[in-house]
């Protein structure tokens, strides 16, 4: 079977890349990301997938599945962009678009990935005459809005087994840390304008309460605890130097290893702008989400994925792959790659520090740490077990979210990223189908983990549509 779906995957090698280098070249921000979710579904419709378009109040989600019956296993694929990391397809920065948007979390890889795993794996179902059902996940907005949990919200996930996502990333392992929970907030300020130089007196600054807060914020940072992440940009503070802004925004993102280490840093944040508010007569609106959970992983599936990566073998770059990985390298000292991987707790972390591009598969070494950053799959995991897996389509010491990802997901190396986890995905999905007590055994270790704790699903939750129209509108302008 596992055969079967990989030697589809290689033969539909140059389709497969092509969608992932249209996806990149869309680069839509979240819950925009019209031509990029369309298509994905349109492909799907081609290979006998039936599709759902708009599922949980949101345009670009797609929900679309082959197969009958049970066990009933998912796949995800993400693929929104993020804003101002435009790059071409060069080892040197240099923006495609001027202040566009670029996929610097390579999530044009994560959502081929995603559906050239689910067709291959119906194509060994259909051919082999295996029971079970294959669901494709098309998960908008996971960088701004979590799509997921609003899908998780809405009871898209309620019959699934089991789930598996591909992340692309520097290092291949099927990772068993946690995540940390975020909560997005808004902080809207009011003021009243003036003539800055003519009667100052009069106006009251929303910008200086933006910059009060944000002090305010930055000495809170020694009084919380460590593994807590607070960071923000301003949005809008006002026209021009002349003209005392009477109206400032920040866009705030919190985060911690469990809600209830959030809950105090989010209480003390507001409390901090209510104070900058009050010292400069302005008035605040603040808007803060209640965040959402951590990632539940899963020993059993990383197990499975990592049996799989190994079968498949990791990726054979090109003499040009690795000329490009190391002039991407020139863009950051060294320094950078030995603190990730001392950071990360790398096995044997000192044989990488001068390899540009890893091809070891590791087992995962990080059960019980909590990764710094945060996702949406963690909503998904208290719902079904799942395994979000890593694979390198990014320079080793290379930061995520950055230029030099962009340009590598764009690339060679991108594309071998993508046709090696598409190959674990789908003998990973085809392993769970065939024998669906490892499902089972999935179900009792994430029940486990969970210690009796339940997800709150709210199906009324709503996307902010207008919201990312109107923000995708403002990355987008210079296009």
């Amino acid at each position: 079977m596992k055969e079967t779906a990989w030697k589809w995957i290689d033969d539909n090698y140059d389709q497969l890349t092509n969608i992932s280098d249209e996806i990149w070249g869309y680069a839509e921000y979240g819950l925009c990301e019209d031509k990029s979710s369309k298509l994905i579904a349109d492909t799907l419709r081609d290979h006998g997938f039936k599709v759902q378009q708009g599922v949980a109040k949101m345009p670009t989600a797609i929900l679309a599945e082959k197969g009958e019956g049970c066990p009933i296993i998912a796949v995800m694929g993400e693929y929104d962009a993020l804003p101002n990391l435009s790059n071409k397809k060069a080892p040197v920065k240099e923006a495609l678009v001027e202040g566009g948007m670029g996929h610097g979390c390579g999530h044009n890889v994560h959502g081929t990935t995603a559906l050239a795993a689910a067709i291959a794996a119906g194509k060994a179902l259909e051919e082999h005459g295996v029971k079970g059902t294959i669901r494709f996940y098309g998960t908008p907005a996971e960088e701004n809005f979590s799509g997921k949990r609003i899908m998780v919200n809405h009871g898209l996930f309620d019959d699934v087994d089991a789930a598996l996502s591909h992340h692309p990333g520097s290092l291949n392992v099927a990772t068993l840390a946690s995540s940390n929970v975020i909560s997005g907030a808004y902080f809207h300020f009011h003021g009243r304008s003036s003539h800055a130089a003519g009667n100052p007196e009069a106006g009251r600054s929303a910008l200086d309460a933006i910059e009060l807060m944000n002090v305010g914020v930055n000495y809170l940072r020694e009084h919380i605890i460590p593994d807590a992440r607070i960071h923000y940009v301003i949005e809008s503070g006002g026209g021009q130097p002349n003209v005392v802004p009477d109206y400032a925004r920040s866009h705030y993102y919190i985060r911690a290893p469990e809600q209830e280490l959030l809950d105090p840093v989010k209480r003390r944040v507001l409390k901090i702008a209510e104070g900058a508010a009050l010292m400069t007569e302005t008035r605040l609106e603040a808007e803060m989400s209640p965040g959402g959970y951590h990632k539940i992983p899963n020993k059993v599936l990383s197990t499975i994925v990592t049996a799989n990566m190994r079968l498949v073998g990791p990726p054979e770059y090109s003499p040009e792959d690795y000329e490009f990985a190391a002039k991407i390298a020139e863009s950051f000292p060294n320094e950078d790659r030995m603190n990730g991987l001392r950071k990360n707790k790398v096995p044997d972390w000192e044989k990488y520090t001068d390899t540009d591009l890893v091809t070891t598969i590791f087992d995962a070494w990080n059960d019980g740490t909590t990764s710094p950053g945060s996702t949406d799959v963690a909503d998904v995991s208290w719902i079904t077990p799942t395994m979000e897996f890593n694979t390198c389509c990014n320079v080793n010491g290379a930061p995520g979210h950055s230029w030099q990802f962009t340009a590598c997901s764009g690339t060679g190396i991108g594309h071998k990223s993508l046709i090696f986890a598409a190959k674990t995905m789908a003998g990973s999905v085809l392993d769970l189908l065939k024998d669906p007590e490892l499902a089972k055994q999935a179900r009792e270790e994430q029940q486990k983990r969970l210690r009796g704790k339940t997800y709150d699903q709210d199906p009324t939750v709503e996307p902010p549509l207008d919201r990312a129209r109107d923000l995708a509108k403002a990355y987008t302008a210079k296009k």
